[in-house]
């Protein structure tokens, strides 16, 4: 018997739902930005800990503002802060949201792939009675175990 770890049905109005809510939470957060990988990697990483003592040194210095040079923008780094604050609810709903999500494809697709299984196996026992042995055959290259002779390894200098 096939595995069934997920039976769900979703509508067009369903799915087409669901994208213009993901447009609306995009569209209500216009500052998000996206960061290319060379940009993120000269960027400090603010963990738990930092984040106190982020927290700890805007706060200090709005309650001493005599200390802050006029250089160093406080009102926009409690700004950050703020918004930091508010944006991290969010990220956590979307990523229990998307771990849901996440989960399901992965259910959805080992159900597919064990039904698909057994059906192949149907195929190779009683396909050929019925006319199916060119079909089987041609499914069945996921299966195939030709080695394609240009993935041969190639001599290497020492061999020379």
């Amino acid at each position: 018997m096939s595995q069934n770890m997920v039976s769900l049905e979703i509508s067009e109005e369903q799915a087409s739902s669901a994208t213009a809510g993901i447009v609306q939470v995009g569209q209500a957060l216009p500052g998000l930005m996206s960061l290319e990988p060379d940009d993120r990697k000269g960027l400090l990483y603010m963990g738990p800990k930092s984040e106190v003592f982020c927290q700890q040194v805007i706060r200090i210095l709005g309650q001493n503002t005599q200390i802050v040079p006029p250089s160093m923008d406080l009102a926009g780094a409690q700004a950050d802060l703020a918004a930091l604050d508010r944006l991290r609810p969010i990220q956590d709903q979307l990523r229990q949201l998307l771990s849901r999500v996440d989960d399901t494809v992965t259910a959805l697709g080992s159900d597919l792939m064990d039904f698909s299984l057994e059906g192949y196996g149907q195929l190779k026992l009683s396909g050929a009675a019925q006319g199916l042995e060119d079909l089987r055959r041609e499914v069945g290259g996921r299966f195939s175990r030709r080695r394609n002779k240009d993935a041969a390894p190639q001599p290497g200098p020492e061999a020379a």
